[in-house]
C-alpha cells in the first residue's frame, strides 16, 4: 500500500468542501500496527529502521488488533514546530502525526469519506498519546490558516476534500492539494543535504 501523494498549488482558498490541514515537515510514513508491533513504511514501501524506538513505543502504546494509519515522522521543537534538521540527525524524540486511519482490527476504512476516517482516528487517539498526535485540521478556511502557517514560519498546509476517499495513485490526488510557504526558512541548503555524489 502506499499514501496517497499530494498535488500542489501556488495560492491556498477557502472551500466548504474542504477541510485544512497544518504541513508537517518530516518523513510520510504509514504505521502498521499489529500483535502489538508496528512498522514505519515510507511512501517507497521501505521499512524505516532509523526510528525503531518510535515504531516499539507505538506498538507497545496504540490499543488495537491491528491498524494502518496515514501519517508523517518529525522531532518539534517546545513550541511544537516540526523541525526538519532534528529529525534528520536526530536531536530530540521523534513523533508520529497521524491524520489518517485506513484500517481498524481488520475493517477497511479506505472507502469511508476522509472526515468520518479522520473521527474514527481522533476517537482511536483521544486518550493522550505522547508520541502519536492526532493531526488536526480545520473547516473552509484554508487562506487563514496558510498566513498563520506563514507568521509562524511553518512548511504550508494541506487542503483535503472531507469527502474523499482513500486511493493512492501513482498520480497526485485532486483532492489532496499542497500549499507550501515560500519563504519557509529550514528550506534554506536541504538541497545540498540530499545532493548525490
Amino acid at each position: 500500500m502506499r499514501p496517497i501523494r499530494l498535488s500542489r498549488r501556488i495560492e491556498p482558498f477557502d472551500s466548504d468542501q474542504f477541510i485544512f490541514e497544518l504541513k508537517i515537515d518530516g518523513f510520510r510514513s504509514l504505521a502498521y500496527i499489529e500483535n502489538d508491533k508496528c512498522n514505519l513504511v515510507s511512501r517507497n514501501g521501505k521499512i524505516f529502521r532509523n526510528f525503531k524506538d518510535l515504531a516499539q513505543w507505538i506498538g507497545d502504546h496504540l490499543r488495537v488488533e491491528n491498524a494502518v494509519v496515514d501519517g508523517e515522522i518529525a522531532c518539534v521543537d517546545d513550541f511544537g514546530r516540526s523541525v526538519f534538521n532534528d529529525l534528520l540527525f536526530r536531536r530530540r524524540e521523534c513523533v508520529f502525526f497521524a491524520f489518517d486511519l485506513l484500517f481498524l482490527n481488520g475493517e477497511d476504512l479506505r472507502t469511508l469519506p476522509l472526515i468520518e476516517r479522520k473521527a474514527r482516528l481522533k476517537n482511536l487517539l483521544r486518550r493522550k498519546q505522547s508520541r502519536m498526535l492526532y493531526g488536526d485540521h480545520i473547516a473552509a478556511a484554508g487562506q487563514k490558516l496558510f498566513q498563520k502557517a506563514c507568521e509562524l514560519d511553518l512548511e504550508g498546509i494541506v487542503a483535503k476534500r472531507k469527502g474523499s476517499q482513500y486511493r493512492a495513485t501513482e498520480r497526485p490526488s485532486p483532492y489532496w492539494i499542497k500549499t507550501k510557504n515560500s519563504r519557509y526558512s529550514q528550506i534554506e541548503g536541504r538541497e545540498e543535504l540530499f545532493e548525490r555524489t
